[in-house]
């Protein structure tokens, strides 16, 4: 399995685009994240276990878990988690994140769809929608007096940002935009949340990687899957527009990085999955606004 395995990771089905985007060689690492898969060794660096102890949760190897450290990790390494600062977080649901950045004294405006809309996609059912801003904190990871002088809450679509939202330091998303319907919206969403940022301003996002084809992918319904080419399109148009990506195309070397964990998925040893006829994995994508 391992070796069959090798060759799919390593060689995409067709030749990819080229883009003004950098490219870093070498393992990914959460000591110096660029836009980069989930891979193995970054659950033992040391930023994997502090943060994990941020976010109240004991340390798994599971890529949700890492979809939360990369995200935390990155925009700490920004500066924009400190008192001054103001982020939006994009389909926050009862996720942590929101909580934690508010602790650490930035403003927070956290986002989720209109609740009739959330049901008809099955989002209330299966307890990953928010339908206020008190479904953030539920951990008590931020103080309660803090929690309320820090963060707002209100509704809004991902395909149809609101436009009088504002304008941040930050953005995030975590595991949301292969929910909006086809790779075209993830595109989109993207680029307009990137519009969003202040000069000096940093975007994190996870998302799925198709770690199987460059060509062939589930491109439209309730869940997709991005493909290299597809992250090479929006650096194309984020660089187009003045903004900073760096990609690390490394998918991992150690036998957790080759085992595919098929359904119904573990809690643990989930980096890598069968999703329909395809290997999916979790990619961080890093958007830079030069000042």
């Amino acid at each position: 399995m391992i070796s069959r395995m090798k060759s799919i990771f390593t060689k995409p089905s067709v030749p990819v685009a080229l883009t003004s985007a950098s490219v870093a060689i070498g393992p990914p690492t959460l000591a110096k994240p660029v836009s980069q898969a989930c891979t193995a060794n970054q659950f033992l660096e040391d930023a994997y276990a502090y943060w994990c102890e941020q976010l109240f949760e004991g340390q798994r190897m599971h890529r949700k878990q890492w979809e939360f450290c990369y995200i935390a990790q990155a925009l700490s390494l920004a500066g924009a988690l400190s008192p001054g600062r103001c982020g939006v977080g994009f389909g926050v649901g009862a996720e942590p994140l929101g909580a934690l950045f508010a602790a650490r004294g930035a403003k927070i405006v956290g986002t989720d769809l209109e609740p009739e809309q959330a049901k008809s996609d099955g989002w209330i059912d299966t307890d990953q929608h928010a339908s206020g801003k008190h479904a953030m904190n539920d951990r008590g990871i931020c103080p309660a007096d803090r929690f309320e002088r820090n963060v707002s809450f209100r509704f809004a679509d991902m395909n149809d940002i609101p436009a009088e939202i504002g304008h941040f330091d930050f953005c995030w998303s975590a595991c949301a935009f292969e929910h909006l319907g086809s790779i075209s919206n993830g595109h989109d969403f993207i680029l307009n949340t990137a519009r969003l940022l202040k000069p000096g301003g940093t975007s994190v996002h996870t998302t799925e990687l198709n770690c199987s084809s460059n060509d062939e992918t589930l491109s439209s319904g309730s869940t997709v899957l991005f493909r290299r080419r597809d992250f090479e399109a929006m650096a194309a148009d984020l660089t187009k527009m003045g903004f900073e990506v760096a990609f690390n195309w490394d998918l991992g070397d150690q036998p957790l990085d080759y085992h595919v964990d098929m359904p119904p998925y573990s809690e643990d040893k989930h980096l890598k999955l069968q999703l329909d006829r395809w290997v999916s994995t979790s990619f961080g994508l890093i958007i830079r606004k030069p000042l």
